[in-house]
């Protein structure tokens, strides 16, 4: 009797996984609380994949011999508390496809600067000619992939909830950007769950295998050595100091191993200091993979960034408009804030993950000149920050976010939509917060 497979979530890490394991010859299910996506329903159909939605039957689901759960379901759901209780493996995605591919695997997580990275790694790549995916959080899903397509590199975006349920699969290059709090609601509240699952991209790693990651970062110098690290050390930093390959001297970016180059930090497409080690990050992947420097230094000066982060919209009456969507946290609000050279109106709000908004305080009062709360419950929002004495408008849809905003800013100001929140009270989505607000911008 062939192996049972049930599959929790429907959505692209899902219905790709659901692909693979069939084609794999298990027995499949595919079972989603909430309805199925028609491309997901059509994909699960063509093959004659068992599926059910808007509901979890519990006998179909307990009598699987493992279960793959999607990243955004959290352990507490009742369906999961029951397959813990009988010892049912419980995967995600990323492991199981891990197990079909001989691929090479470049994998990046952090707190901010994952899809920025992600994407710019692949850039590269794809500009030297090598035979690549993209996956994880973007892309198509990495199981959909392994089972259609014959890639030599992977390169994947991986969430801590991915990484959570991630635990033989090894990344040859692991890149950790920065760790700040996100998520907190997921791990118990409590800071260094959060950090232990970021850490577990170095799991299973080996002495063949590469470890960047940001060399400032108050956290990872703070854990770094408890985890039992195998790999080769690939630390990168604004500064020359403590062996870093990567760091800034004269406005040069100098990389120093295993092929030493540099080029001007002017040449950079992604500007900003966040962007920077971005590029630090990418630049010293594609230099592990052997691409030539010639390459890295054209496709790091041509690489045009990524939908929702930071994405310059239009001028309209003299003020900039910018979408920045994709800041789900505070730190991203601030590397946002940060990069602004006129003042601005900030919106933000949605749905709290348990933020701690004192890290973007001094900002917004260097900075902005009005703000805008855009959310359901905009009460923390009220208490936080009414105090600094600012304009503020509280607002219900994207239409009156940017209706307020055009009424607040002044020419040579900037419009920023970085909320710092994830999208769920108003909104499908990060990208269908970050489209209706290009949408109202255009129509001003």
């Amino acid at each position: 009797m062939s192996k049972r497979i049930v599959i929790l979530g429907a959505g692209e890490s899902g219905a790709g996984a659901a692909v693979l394991a069939q084609k794999k010859g298990f027995d499949t299910f595919v079972s989603d609380m909430s309805a199925i996506k028609d491309k997901y329903k059509s994909m699960l159909d063509e093959r004659n994949i068992a599926w059910e939605e808007k509901k979890h039957t519990e006998e179909l689901i307990l009598n699987a011999d493992e279960v793959i759960k999607s990243p955004g379901i959290p352990n507490e759901a009742p369906i999961i508390q029951k397959l813990i209780a009988k010892g049912i493996p419980i995967i995600s995605e990323i492991e199981f496809a891990g197990r079909y591919t001989n691929a090479k695997m470049i994998c990046i997580t952090g707190s901010n600067g994952k899809t920025t990275t992600t994407s710019l790694i692949y850039h590269i790549f794809k500009k030297a000619g090598l035979n690549v995916g993209l996956a994880g959080n973007i892309g198509l899903s990495l199981a959909y992939q392994v089972a259609e397509c014959n890639y030599d590199y992977y390169i994947i975006e991986l969430s801590s909830f991915q990484l959570d349920n991630m635990y033989d699969f090894r990344a040859n290059i692991a890149v950790l950007m920065n760790i700040t709090p996100d998520h907190l609601d997921r791990y118990d509240h409590k800071m260094q769950n959060y950090v232990d699952a970021k850490f577990r991209i170095i799991q299973n790693q080996t002495a063949d295998d590469a470890f960047i990651f940001w060399n400032d970062d108050p956290i990872i110098q703070k854990e770094l050595y408890k985890y039992g690290i195998h790999g080769q050390l690939y630390p990168f930093a604004e500064h020359k100091e403590q062996n870093n390959v990567a760091y800034i001297e004269n406005n040069q970016l100098f990389f120093t191993k295993p092929i030493a180059f540099n080029m001007e930090q002017e040449e950079l497409a992604l500007t900003g200091t966040h962007n920077l080690f971005n590029s630090m990050a990418a630049g010293i992947s594609a230099n592990l993979a052997g691409i030539r420097k010639e390459c890295i230094r054209e496709a790091l000066s041509d690489f045009e960034g990524v939908e929702h982060r930071l994405e310059k919209v239009c001028r309209v009456r003299g003020v900039d408009y910018i979408n920045d969507s994709k800041a789900t946290n505070v730190n991203s609000c601030w590397y946002a804030l940060q990069s602004m050279k006129t003042k601005t109106i900030l919106i933000l709000g949605g749905k709290d993950k348990g933020n701690d908004y004192s890290e973007i305080a001094d900002l917004v009062k260097e900075k902005c000149t009005g703000l805008i709360y855009m959310g359901l419950h905009n009460e923390k929002l009220h208490d936080f920050f009414d105090k600094f004495g600012l304009p503020v408008a509280d607002v219900q849809s994207m239409k009156d976010a940017v209706n307020a905003a055009y009424k607040m800013a002044k020419k040579g100001e900037t419009v920023l939509l970085s909320p710092c929140c994830a999208s769920f009270d108003l909104f499908k989505s990060y990208e269908d917060r970050g489209e209706q607000f290009k949408e109202c911008v255009r129509n001003l």
